[in-house]
This record gives structure tokens, C-alpha cells and sequence, in this order.
């Protein structure tokens, strides 16, 4: 028993100290832990797909978009770096794929505040990436633990003050009017742990009307009470006054001219205007062999705007008014059971959102007759249980169960067109059961079995007739297995295989895109897939990252697109891969080096159009110089090294056949930045 104990307090400790933070700096190989499970655990004695992506990794790129770091992470799928009108575009084993716009299927949390509204859909708008720590990704079905939509989940830390106050800023520049500023500050003071930035980006795009603009203010606080107590405050604001939209061309257009907008794009002032604020809460408490929190979250968004729609495509404008807010609590309790190391995880969430929803025709950018007007409301509250169980030194089993409730809810205020008024609800209950084998230390064997589910938002019940209600698509289901091993090779080598099988019913699939406008039905898919991941030491200070991804994810039954069963689903590539170089030296000076692949895909559910592969190199290098209390840290990058033509986004299923979205060709970028370490 006293073993048992002793691994008891030992989780206790490192939840207690992860629970409200991200890690405070990349740790060493033998040391990764991760809390997107909702408890710490070591990912490689845990029965699911982890992956981790550190500091180092984010904050040292462009920092235009998520994806320039996370290709190291097989099975997530990025496009749409480059169009903030549309958001980045990621899914996972196929699971957001569908998306017209930001991200759909999977659950994406900051700091703990859920980024993924009650009926699904996830904006990221105020997420800066200079702060961001750690990023935690779940590949696979998680609804056991994190309810609907949740094909994957991605878990993202910022960063909390040092034990040295600091100050920090930087610029950098580059091609095709590239700019961005930013501040940072934080640090401890007695029980008070702080941390505020702030970034300024100012982008022209590579193509035309592709202009963008945004604000980003973020602060964190932490402060530990005389019981050992940590409460948490975050306070978030953006302001993206512009982001345009150039729209898809079709192969004619985009042989033509890679840099051209799409012509009624800019003759309808295609684009959007988002305000953003977030305010949120947290509390935790860990002794003896019991641990609690409780979170709480307050989100107002105001959204506008224009897709190139002539009035007689139907209204183009589109504005809302959004508040979110929700919360919950966890606890934990790691009582030995039956003389065997054991933890019992029971927790709720509760989230509520509610859209005030207008469109009106787009009369060449300005609103014309209002043609749409309702208010949207989602309700949710699940309730979930989890068990961690030691059978023997070498077998550990999981187990979670969840039940849902969601309400979707419309009230129509325009009328000329009948009321339109209508309820869904689901009750839902998904399970997860798992067990991972360690015979030896280098060596953990794991699987699992998980059910999931998935509500369509509220933007995906449109209906082609123009009618509203709820009647054109369902939730759709998952089910399926996954096997896998993983483990660490003298502290040197980190390694991930995993197969997966899946079956999902419903799936919400896009069957026309009008105008930047998508419209959806629903369809059955099988998806097997394997994905590799390894990162090794190869010398002192170089490190080499693989990833290398196969999906195999075909519509098993489409009843209004019966020409698509048995074909590829659009949007996802069959074969994608990613390979880096990292260099470190004792002096400060750092190289990175990547390359990825990404295979031919579809842009259609027939699979009639398709997309050629690519592969595209990136190179950044820099040095971090100290001069005192001063660092200065200039560095320059070229991305799209060889030049590659490519395309940075594919609209699928557009009516008019304008499904490509041009990347960049080779560009430039370069900044410094100069941090004061003050003297305590």
C-alpha cells in the first residue's frame, strides 16, 4: 500500500500544479505530461492519441496561423492560412473537413474557456500566438469526456509571468505588406502570478482584396491563497475591423492570374468585421487524495458580415449579435481501489449561447432590405465520469462515460416568409473504454474502443429552398476502435503509431457551396486511417520531428448524392507528411528547417475535380543575444522556399466550380524583439 499511496500523492501534485497553467517551459523528453485528458497523465501510458506541441515551436514563426507548428502532429489536417475572412481550416481524421468556414467537429479550448459554441462551431479570433505555451491535441473521438463535436480535441496554454518580472517587444516585417507588433509583460509578485500582451497585425495578402486587420489584447492572473488554493483570472479583447474575403477561382481564373480576387468578390466588398471580448474564471484545490475546480466564462462576440451575393442568390449580408457563457467543476479522487492505484473523475458543464441574427441583401457592399431575422439559442449541460485503473505494474485501464443534453431553439422574427420557429433536443450518452500494456519501458501497447456524437450548427440547418426548421440534417454518430504504440527510446527517441477504424452515421456533409455559402445533407462514411509521429536528438542541439498521415475516408451512403458512395471525401488528402530540422546552440543562435507533403485530394463529393499534391519548405533562423539585463532577438524566415505553386485552401463543392484558394509564392519575413529581465 505504500507504493500506492505515494503514486496517489504524486498525482495529486502534478495536477494540482497543471490544473489552472500550462507547463512554464518545454520539458525534457522523459518528463511531457499533458492535462487534455482533463486529469494529468504521462501520454504514454494513456489508452488515446496525444500529441504536443511546445513554445518553442509556436512562437518562433510568422505567427499568422496555428498550422505553421502543428504539422508535426499526424492526423490534423490544416488549409486556409492565408484568408482570415474564412478563419484557419483544420480537421482531424476527417472530422471538420466539411467546414465552409473556421472549424466544425472538434472541441478547442484555451486556458480551459471553451473556444467551441453548444451548437459547434469555433472561432479563434482573439488567440495570439506569441503567448501561446503549449498546444495538446486529443486525435480521435472524445465525447466521453468532452461531448458533442468533439471528433478531436485541442487544448491550447498560454503563458503565465516568469519568477522575473519582464518586459518585451517586438516588430517584424515582411512581404506583401506584412506587419505586426507586439507587447508582452508578466511575472510573480508575492502570491500573484501576471501576464499581459498584446499584438497588432496589419496584412495585405497575396492577393487582391485579401487586406486584414486586427487587435489583440490578453491578460492572465493567477494568485495562490494560504491554503494552497489557485484562482485564475482571464481577460481576452480582439478587434478585427477588416479581413477580406478575394473568394475562390475557378482553373481558367487561377491560370490566368494567382493573384487576382474573384470578380464579384470585390464588387460586393466580400469580407467581415468581428469584435470579440472574454472574461473568465477559475478556481482549484488539491489535498490528500481529493482535488476540485470549478470554471466559469463569459464570452460576447459581434460578428458582420458581406458574401458576394446578388439579391436574386439570396441575402448577402449577414451581422449577429453573440453572449456565451457557461462553466463547471471537476473533482477528483485518487483513493487506492482494491489495493490498487485508482482515480475517479466526476464533472459538469453547463454552456449557454444565444445569436441575435440578421441578414439583409448586399447592394454592392451596403445593406439592402432585411431578408432574415431570428434568434438563436443552445443550451447544453453534461455530465461525465472517468476511471483510471492500475491492474497490474504493467497494465493501466480508463474508462469514461458521458451524457448530454443540447437544446436548439429558433425564433423567427421575420415573418413575411411564415414563422420559422422550432426546438430540437438530444440526449445523448458516449463511452469510452481503453487499456495500454507496458512490458517494457521503452514500449507501451495500448487501445480503445469510443462512441461520439455531433449536432450540426446552426449555420448548417439552412436549406437550399430558402425555408427554415431544422428538417434538412441530423446528428450525426460515431463509432470505431483504435490500437497503437508509443514510447521513449533512451531519452532520445519519441515515437507514435496508431491505426483507427471508425463508422459514422449522419455525417454532415456539404453538398453545395453558394457564394461562400454552404449547404449541407446527411450521408454515412467509413474511416480507417494510420498515422506515425517520431521526434529524436540526433546530436547535441539537433532535433529531427517526422509526421507522416493515411486516411482512407469514403461516403459509405449518400441518399441525395448516390454518385458519391464509395468515393474519397473531399477536402482531406489521402497521404499527408511532415519533416523538420531544429538546431539549437549554446550561443543563442537557432535554425529551423520543414517541409511537408500533402497528397492530391478531391474538391467534390463525385471526386470530378482533382486537386494535385505539393510540398512546400520553410526555413527561420535567428539568434537570442543577452547584453545584461537586455535580449535582443533578431531573426529572419522564407516561406515557400522553393517557390512551389499551390493552393492555401480548397472551397468544396463550389457551384461555380471556384475551388481554389492561391498560396503565396516564396516570401520573406524578419523582426526583432527586445526583452528586459528587472532586477528583483
Amino acid at each position: 500500500m505504500k507504493s500506492i499511496d505515494v503514486r496517489a500523492r504524486h498525482r495529486a501534485a502534478v495536477t494540482a500544479a497543471l490544473a489552472l497553467a500550462p507547463l512554464a517551459a518545454p520539458l525534457a523528453m522523459e518528463q511531457t505530461l499533458v492535462t487534455a485528458t482533463r486529469v494529468a497523465r504521462d501520454p504514454l501510458t494513456t489508452p488515446l492519441s496525444i500529441s504536443t506541441v511546445e513554445a518553442d515551436d509556436i512562437q518562433r514563426r510568422q505567427l499568422l496561423g496555428l498550422d505553421e507548428a502543428m504539422g508535426r502532429v499526424p492526423g490534423l489536417f490544416f488549409t486556409n492560412r492565408y484568408n482570415a475572412s474564412r478563419d484557419l481550416r483544420l480537421s482531424i481524421r476527417g472530422f471538420g473537413a466539411r467546414s465552409n468556414f473556421g472549424v466544425r467537429g472538434l472541441r478547442v479550448y484555451v486556458d480551459g474557456i471553451p473556444y467551441t459554441t453548444p451548437d459547434g462551431q469555433t472561432a479563434l479570433d482573439d488567440l495570439d500566438l506569441s503567448n501561446v505555451e503549449r498546444v495538446e491535441v486529443i486525435r480521435g473521438p472524445a465525447s466521453a469526456l468532452y461531448g458533442s463535436s468533439a471528433g478531436g480535441v485541442i487544448n491550447i496554454y498560454t503563458q503565465e509571468g516568469p519568477e522575473t518580472p519582464f518586459a518585451e517587444a517586438g516588430i517584424m516585417r515582411g512581404s506583401y505588406d506584412f506587419g505586426r507588433y507586439q507587447f508582452k509583460t508578466g511575472g510573480q509578485s508575492g502570491a500573484l502570478n501576471y501576464f499581459v500582451n498584446g499584438s497588432y497585425l496589419n496584412y495585405g495578402g497575396y492577393r487582391d482584396h485579401a487586406d486584414t486587420e486586427q487587435a489583440i489584447l490578453n491578460s492572465k492572473f493567477r494568485y495562490t491563497f494560504g491554503d494552497g488554493s489557485v484562482g485564475q483570472l482571464i481577460v481576452r479583447a480582439a478587434h478585427a475591423p477588416e479581413a477580406e474575403d478575394p473568394g475562390g477561382l475557378n482553373a481558367a481564373e487561377r491560370a490566368a492570374d494567382v493573384r487576382a480576387a474573384r470578380d464579384r468578390n470585390v464588387a460586393f466588398d466580400a469580407g467581415e468585421e468581428v469584435e470579440e471580448r472574454k472574461v473568465a474564471w477559475s478556481w482549484h484545490k488539491a489535498w490528500d487524495v481529493h482535488e476540485v475546480t470549478v470554471r466559469n466564462y463569459y464570452n460576447w462576440r459581434d460578428f458582420d458580415a458581406r458574401l458576394p451575393l446578388p439579391p436574386f442568390l439570396g441575402a448577402g449580408t449577414v451581422a449577429f449579435d453573440r453572449f456565451y457563457f457557461g462553466g463547471g467543476a471537476q473533482y477528483s479522487n485518487s483513493t487506492a481501489l482494491f489495493a490498487h492505484a485508482n482515480r475517479l473523475t466526476l464533472g459538469f458543464d453547463a454552456d449557454h449561447i444565444t445569436d441575435d441574427r440578421q441578414r439583409w441583401d448586399n447592394l454592392s457592399g451596403d445593406r439592402g432590405p432585411l431578408r432574415f431575422d431570428q434568434e438563436e439559442s443552445a443550451d447544453t449541460v453534461g455530465i461525465y465520469l472517468q476511471d483510471e485503473f492500475t491492474l497490474t505494474e504493467q497494465v493501466e485501464m480508463q474508462a469514461s462515460v458521458r451524457y448530454d443534453h443540447v437544446k436548439l431553439a429558433v425564433d423567427d422574427k421575420f415573418l413575411a416568409d411564415q414563422d420559422q420557429s422550432e426546438t430540437l433536443k438530444f440526449n445523448e450518452i458516449n463511452w469510452m473504454i481503453g487499456a495500454v500494456w507496458s512490458p517494457l519501458e521503452p514500449l507501451n501497447l495500448y487501445a480503445n474502443y469510443a462512441t461520439a456524437f455531433e449536432t450540426p450548427t446552426f449555420t448548417e440547418f439552412a436549406q437550399l429552398t430558402g425555408t427554415g426548421g431544422f428538417a434538412n440534417v441530423i446528428a450525426q454518430r460515431t463509432k470505431g476502435f483504435e490500437v497503437g504504440m508509443k514510447g521513449l527510446v533512451m531519452q532520445r527517441l519519441r515515437y507514435d503509431f496508431a491505426y483507427y477504424n471508425m463508422n459514422v452515421e449522419d455525417e454532415v456533409a456539404t453538398v453545395q457551396n453558394v457564394g461562400g455559402r454552404a449547404f449541407f445533407r446527411n450521408a454515412d462514411t467509413d474511416r480507417q486511417g494510420v498515422e506515425l509521429a517520431m521526434n529524436a536528438e540526433l546530436l547535441a542541439g539537433l532535433d529531427a520531428s517526422v509526421a507522416y498521415t493515411y486516411t482512407d475516408l469514403e461516403f459509405d451512403r449518400f441518399p441525395t448524392t448516390p454518385g458519391a458512395e464509395g468515393n474519397n471525401l473531399p477536402g482531406v488528402p489521402e497521404h499527408f507528411g511532415y519533416f523538420e530540422l531544429d538546431y539549437h546552440h549554446p550561443s543563442g543562435l537557432f535554425v529551423k528547417w520543414d517541409w511537408s507533403f500533402v497528397g492530391a485530394l478531391y474538391a467534390d463529393n463525385l471526386n470530378q475535380t482533382r486537386v494535385d499534391s505539393y510540398d512546400v519548405s520553410n526555413l527561420i533562423f535567428g539568434i537570442d543575444h543577452k547584453i545584461g539585463r537586455f535580449t535582443i532577438s533578431p531573426n529572419i524566415g522564407i516561406n515557400n522556399l522553393f517557390d512551389e505553386d499551390y493552393n492555401t485552401d480548397i472551397r468544396i463543392e463550389d457551384a461555380t466550380n471556384r475551388y481554389f484558394e492561391p498560396a503565396p509564392d516564396r516570401n520573406v519575413f524578419g523582426g526583432v524583439r527586445l526583452r528586459y529581465d528587472f532586477d528583483v
